[in-house]
């Protein structure tokens, strides 16, 4: 069933959206959504194309996305925010026949070399001219197009991460992966949302935690959705007291964010039944902070992409302080060693995951997905935890070197490539450390070729000239030489 489906069974006149100021009710965002289908496919695109949206937290996403899914087309949400050659890089990747360009990335896109991205064949966005591309609004008044249905098994979404090691990679999830979690994190005991709650959506929709978690859930139930496009502290508050909204949803720097405010108004988040942090750990400070002044209880998720992607959660649980909670309904869960083989209680051990909800595999890399998920359908996640005798799990470490600023991932390799074309580098190390309000942070070792004088906010801006901001070091160490094993590996347990 195409997951469109889920989303189109509720009271037309209930609101949808808010964004921008506007309201959108269900009946207008279904008629939107398939006016758009309509258009996207007068363009000639067929089930199975895949189509980048390339937009922030507003109707505009949500449209597309709806329209994208509903033609029967694999929808690869992008960072608007991303650099031109990173962009490029992504749409070349996944072979993308159509490009969906939001209000906020149009600047950014002109600058794109579309040379470098030859599979595609139309670009759509607001104010587009002939010779920019197909204008949205003109599609929208396309007459409307068939829902085009859709097995469990089909393609739905390519969303890029770092994986479990490796560059970063296009995770394909499926419709019923995606339908499936919808389903698993509404069924944790006080998870469940329904047509009077208020979404507060600030978590990035080119996120996997924004784009099922959030979104997802609540298109599913008939909630309405207040769309944040950029997160400020009291503006927030603001508008979550304004609007009541009741489930709010963010990464551990968004509730940080919150602690620190010098003076808040009085029952500030008052509405709010439903708190979660995800998409990196939580300081239980933090937590314990939240409590203390909004007499909210926060509870703690686990996820990855991989999973579509919630794992496990704290709520309708007791778990203490510092547990990612217990499994999600209907996903089996287990410790492994190296051997694989299940380890003991209290010991620790990699994550595997066996579910619905695990994903396709990694778009055109077979032997990535072959590492990540084993022929008896475990996803082996290469996260380490333990569990204690009543089932709470508690992340360790990872196994893997893959650093995640604020529920974002980064590979090291990847930022490493990067500094490598700098002219004055001759060779580098990245790794995460922690940081207060990210988690962590990107932190690279360089060494200067001989005779070279750079600076260390050269350096800085000319990965901030190619990568997203969240993967660019926030701090270089200018040394010797970098540690090498015997075999040449960089020893980044070292540089820790």
């Amino acid at each position: 069933m195409n997951l469109v489906n889920v989303f189109e069974r509720h009271d037309p006149e209930s609101v949808a959206l808010i964004s921008r100021g506007k309201t959108t009710t269900y009946g207008q965002l279904h008629e939107q959504a398939a006016a758009f289908r309509g258009g996207l496919q007068r363009l000639g695109l067929a089930p199975g194309d895949r189509v980048a949206i390339v937009c922030g937290n507003n109707w505009y996403f949500v449209v597309s996305y709806l329209a994208t899914l509903g033609a029967g087309l694999v929808a690869t949400p992008l960072n608007p925010l991303s650099p031109p050659l990173e962009l490029e890089s992504e749409i070349a990747n996944v072979g993308a026949r159509a490009v969906i360009v939001g209000p906020t990335a149009r600047d950014k896109f002109t600058r794109i070399d579309r040379s470098r991205i030859p599979t595609v064949q139309h670009t759509i966005g607001c104010g587009f001219t002939p010779e920019d591309g197909v204008d949205l609004d003109e599609l929208l008044t396309s007459p409307p197009g068939p829902l085009v249905e859709r097995d469990d098994g089909d393609l739905a979404v390519l969303i890029f991460t770092s994986g479990t090691g490796g560059a970063p990679k296009a995770a394909m999830l499926s419709h019923g992966n995606l339908r499936t979690n919808i389903a698993q994190t509404l069924s944790f005991p006080g998870a469940e949302q329904g047509p009077d709650d208020v979404v507060f959506g600030v978590l990035p929709m080119f996120h996997i935690f924004g784009l099922n978690v959030m979104l997802g859930s609540a298109l599913a139930v008939g909630a309405k959705v207040l769309l944040v496009e950029r997160f400020d502290p009291i503006s927030a508050i603001e508008s979550i007291d304004k609007h009541g909204a009741t489930v709010v949803t963010g990464p551990p720097t968004m509730w940080a964010a919150w602690t620190g405010l010098p003076s808040v108004p009085e029952g500030a988040l008052s509405s709010v039944r439903i708190a979660a942090s995800g998409a990196a750990r939580l300081p239980e400070e933090t937590a314990r902070s939240i409590e203390r002044r909004f007499g909210i209880r926060l509870h703690e998720g686990y996820g990855l992409t991989e999973a579509s992607p919630v794992v496990s959660s704290t709520i309708g649980s007791d778990a203490p302080l510092g547990s990612v909670g217990v499994p999600a309904p209907g996903l089996e869960v287990r410790l492994v060693d190296a051997g694989g083989d299940d380890v003991l209680v209290g010991d620790a051990g990699e994550v595997w995951v066996r579910g619905p909800n695990v994903f396709l595999g990694y778009f055109g890399d077979p032997e990535a997905s072959s590492r990540t998920v084993g022929a008896d359908g475990w996803l082996h996640t290469g996260d380490v935890a333990t569990v204690d005798d009543d089932g709470h799990l508690f992340l360790v470490d990872r196994m893997k070197d893959l650093i995640i600023v604020s529920g974002f991932n980064v590979y090291p390799a990847e930022v490493e490539e990067v500094l490598m074309q700098h002219p004055a580098i001759d060779a580098c190390a990245v790794v995460g450390v922690p940081h207060p309000y990210s988690g962590e942070a990107v932190k690279a070792y360089v060494v200067a070729v001989p005779g070279v004088s750079v600076e260390e906010d050269d350096v800085i801006a000319f990965c901030a000239s190619r990568l997203a901001r969240y993967k660019c070091p926030e701090k270089l160490w200018f040394v010797d030489e970098v540690p090498q094993g015997m075999g040449g590996k960089v020893l980044r347990r070292a540089l820790r």
